[in-house]
């Protein structure tokens, strides 16, 4: 399969008697104080100044990072996945500014896991998916925007009261003016090339539980003015089979402008819903141009073999594709199968031959339906001092 089914995405034991109730809770719901400039509904088309979406290996400001809070979803692992998330925190932290957002009475805590090296800030939070909460950043202008995508818990399936209103309020505490998407998506739904294109999986965001009634071309059409793309190439995904209906950021990445790495099973696992969607995204993919008229070189990413895994549980993600790209280093997962963690390492090292590639063991977030990308959002500009 291309991705185990993930225990968070699945976390229906989780959100019974959530879903309407949560859907009061809007991402739009406004922080106390100032704020920056705001631009509500769909933004104007990019004109002199234009929008821009860049992409991850461009030089970063910081990383943001977020502590878990929810017993509802974590139980017992909580404990766990937050010496992961720290871990993470801590390997990133050596390598660019790194701002990890706690609940305020958790702080403390926080900080003593991570070390001095991690900003530790009071701003309340659920979870530890900052790449969905936190908001996409662009260019314009040669200034930075923040486009708020309106975070709903994945279309109502968690809790995320807290969550919802992130994007407005990391935005108004670091400055930077809010971009308000006219459209209901998350960060880990989006994979740019930094060139104008962007990859996409239909399930995940022309649905229902985001943008009910919205047709694909309306939202390719949003979606561009929003971004500042100039093609948007469509994969199928898998659609209501987990909590993010298949977030593209498990699936394909790009190590450079026209250069794809696609998530492949280990051929001991049986063909599922997605190893065909990984099928089908080759099948795109290899006929498909970028924004530039180039054609896609894809290279297959294969996982490990879960016989080998040091994690546990039927849905663990054992995908290397989640991986995150930080000023000189891109981090990947350490599964345990020594043989496969290797492949993945030479395979990144090749990819990107001027940064260290350093695995880290994330084992309770993968058993939990995660991997580094969807606990790390880049923030692009200068590195901060």
């Amino acid at each position: 399969m291309s991705f185990q089914p993930p225990t968070r995405r699945t976390l229906l034991r989780t959100i019974a008697g959530i879903g309407a109730a949560i859907a009061g809770a809007s991402a739009c719901a406004p922080a106390n104080g100032a704020e920056p400039a705001v631009t509500s509904g769909p933004p104007a088309a990019p004109a002199a100044g234009k929008r821009r979406l860049g992409a991850e290996w461009e030089s970063h400001t910081r990383t943001f990072m977020a502590w878990p809070a929810l017993t509802s979803v974590w139980a017992e692992d909580l404990r766990y996945v937050r010496e992961d998330i720290a871990r993470i925190a801590r390997a990133v932290g050596e390598y660019e500014a790194v701002v990890l957002m706690a609940r305020p009475d958790q702080v403390a805590a926080a900080q003593r896991a991570c070390g001095s090296q991690v900003e530790v800030i009071p701003l309340a939070v659920d979870d530890m998916w900052a790449r969905d909460t936190v908001p996409v950043f662009v260019e314009e202008g040669g200034k930075v925007l923040g486009v708020d995508f309106n975070f709903n818990g994945w279309g109502n399936k968690q809790e995320h009261k807290n969550d919802g209103a992130v994007g407005r309020a990391v935005l108004q505490k670091y400055g930077i003016p809010r971009v308000q998407a006219p459209l209901v998506a998350e960060g880990g739904s989006f994979e740019p090339d930094g060139e104008g294109t962007l990859l996409i999986t239909e399930s995940s965001i022309v649905n229902d539980n985001r943008n009910r009634g919205k047709s694909r071309d309306t939202i390719e059409k949003e979606l561009k003015q929003t971004l500042g793309v100039e093609k948007v190439i469509w994969l199928a995904g898998v659609r209501g089979e987990d909590i993010t209906d298949a977030h593209v950021d498990s699936l394909v990445r790009f190590t450079e402008p026209g250069v794809i790495l696609l998530d492949r099973a280990h051929p001991s696992t049986p063909p599922d819903s997605w190893s065909r969607s990984a099928d089908q995204a080759k099948s795109v993919l290899t006929k498909a141009t970028d924004a530039r008229g180039r054609r896609f070189e894809v290279i297959d990413l294969p996982q490990p073999d879960l016989n080998r895994i040091t994690g546990e549980g039927d849905d663990f993600v054992s995908t290397y594709a989640n991986f995150y790209v930080a000023n000189d280093a891109v981090f990947m997962p350490k599964f345990g199968d020594r043989k496969a963690d290797d492949k993945a390492r030479s395979i990144l090292r090749e990819h990107f031959p001027k940064r260290d590639v350093v695995p880290v063991g994330i084992d309770t977030i993968a058993s939990g339906g995660g991997g580094i990308h969807c606990a790390t959002h880049d923030q692009p500009g200068k590195p901060a001092a």
